[in-house]
């Protein structure tokens, strides 16, 4: 399966089921009540972080992600059956995001879950509205529709240790060498197009997963070749490996370019922690070795752990990998620095979805509001007593009364919604 790392899809949620409109016909029970029984509740659109998932692509084509519907309610008050949720399976670190940019949910650890289309209430049937004054209600609600809406997922890698460096500075052949990841490998630049994963054996108790990030060029930051496609896959590495071609010109001035793209989009990242690696030394004289390691030292300063290794020899990597290991321990170990809690206090509406607002358009009265819509989408505007009741409820919520404010007229139109019209 291919690689892909950003899909846009349409998460819809299951409708609920319709209410039951009956009433008891049996023989010898005279005047038989209302049993008419609820619909089921419509499936909700699940995303679930899944470590066995490393890609999006299943999602590349299919589009849509729609949850079942809830069944309508029988008679002698039988509900419907609720439908089951539609599970998504997703990468970890996988982020969903609407068209406006916000973040909905950030999927870190496996097996986390979110619900991101919310799936419409089974409406009621007629036995449900049975009252002292109301005993043989001719009317059921319809069920509600679920949640649709489009989202943009996106798979940002979590990984131990992240492979950074030009092109062909053998990050794939590092990784084919300390695990089982088994990326294309060729002696020109940008053979690796995708990033890659491989678990890295330290010892018998340690292991790392490492990350081959495809290869930065300089104006990667600002989105130059597929700079901003690779970088953010280094954003959630704890460790950056930076690797060093040792047959270029000049390794300080290679190691100082990548390090401003890192910078450039994502200042922290220049303050995680790195080791730098200079590649390809087993054709070296080990004077030559020692001058380009000197050169790096000199711009990457004392604190930062330097290495000359060969991923076709062997050499230097028992060292790198107990670095490695050493490394990400100490980041294993610090605590999640926790949110400050805001000093101020934050004040928050109450009771929104109650909301409501009247505006004329022309002769038509549009009603908003969360709530009253959610039962005009419930009304079955063909029975009269289903719209009967929703003009109670709007007498009751006070809608009624700001639309004789606004001076509605006898046969005027109350549009609720997009939902349904009814006249005043």
């Amino acid at each position: 399966m291919s690689f892909v790392d950003k899909v846009t899809v349409i998460a819809i949620a299951g409708k609920g089921g319709n209410g039951k409109l009956s009433f008891r016909h049996e023989k010898y029970v005279d005047k038989g009540g209302p049993d008419g029984g609820d619909g089921g509740n419509g499936g909700d659109v699940i995303l679930q972080a899944n470590r066995n998932v490393n890609t999006l692509a299943a999602y590349r084509y299919k589009k849509e992600l729609k949850a079942g519907d809830g069944q309508s309610g029988e008679k002698r008050r039988k509900h419907g059956r609720s439908a089951l949720p539609l599970i998504v399976e997703v990468p970890i670190g996988t982020m969903a995001s609407d068209l406006r940019g916000r973040v909905l949910v950030d999927l870190i650890e496996d097996g986390q879950r979110a619900v991101i289309a919310k799936g419409g209430r089974g409406g009621f049937g007629n036995a449900h509205f049975v009252s002292s004054r109301r005993q043989a209600p001719k009317f059921a609600e319809k069920g509600e529709t679920g949640e649709k809406l489009e989202l943009q997922l996106e798979l940002k890698m979590i990984a131990d240790v992240g492979l950074v460096g030009l092109p062909n500075a053998g990050k794939s052949t590092l990784l084919s060498k300390l695990s089982n990841a088994r990326p294309e490998i060729a002696d020109y630049p940008f053979t690796t197009l995708t990033p890659n994963l491989g678990v890295v054996d330290i010892d018998k108790k340690t292991s790392v997963l490492m990350a081959d990030i495809p290869g930065l060029i300089e104006g990667a930051a600002g989105g130059k070749g597929l700079g901003h496609d690779f970088l953010r896959h280094v954003e959630r590495t704890a460790v950056i490996l930076h690797l060093i071609d040792s047959y270029q010109e000049n390794v300080a001035t290679v190691y100082q370019t990548v390090r401003a793209e890192l910078e450039a989009y994502q200042p922290h990242l220049i303050k995680r922690p790195e080791i730098v690696a200079l590649t390809k030394v087993e054709g070296l004289d080990n004077e030559i070795v020692d001058d380009l390691m000197s050169q790096l030292q000199h711009v990457v300063g004392t604190s930062t752990p330097i290495f000359a290794i060969s991923s076709h020899s062997g050499e230097g990597l028992p060292n790198l990998l107990f670095e490695i290991k050493d490394t990400v321990r100490v980041v294993r170990s610090q605590p999640k620095h926790e949110v400050e809690k805001p000093q101020i206090p934050i004040i928050k509406l109450t009771n929104a979805a109650d909301g409501w607002q009247v505006v004329q358009e022309n002769d038509v009265f549009i009603v908003t509001g969360k709530k009253i819509e959610q039962f005009a989408d419930r009304t079955n505007f063909d029975n009269e007593q289903g719209v009967q009741r929703l003009r109670d409820i709007m007498r009751r919520q006070g809608i009624l009364h700001e639309l004789v404010r606004q001076g509605i007229q006898a046969g005027q139109t109350i549009q609720v919604g997009s939902v349904g019209r009814l006249d005043y």
